[in-house]
């Protein structure tokens, strides 16, 4: 499993290192937009579950519902709505 971690490691240096500075630019912003996205649909599936909470609907806050709703966005909020609506 160690050995494992260390060639991912070295495999994404070495990727980073053959890219110029304005690829490396491009995917940090990426990457970080991403993040952002996903901290976001955290506290919206937080305060999702405390408003449903009141009338009874419950969301699911894991890491799949999340990542659904980071990435999908706004039919993401739908879909999980839905699910805690129908399940």
């Amino acid at each position: 499993m160690k050995v494992i971690g260390i060639v991912a490691v070295g495999l994404a240096l070495l990727l980073l290192l053959t890219m110029d500075k304005k690829k490396i630019q491009k995917l940090m912003e990426r990457l970080s937009v991403f993040w952002f996205r996903l901290a976001f649909a955290f506290l919206i599936l937080f305060a999702m579950n405390v408003a449903g909470g009141f009338i009874g609907l419950y969301v699911p806050v894991n890491i799949a519902s999340g990542l659904l709703l980071a990435v999908l966005g706004i039919p993401g909020f739908a879909t999980v709505c839905a699910f805690a609506l129908f399940l």
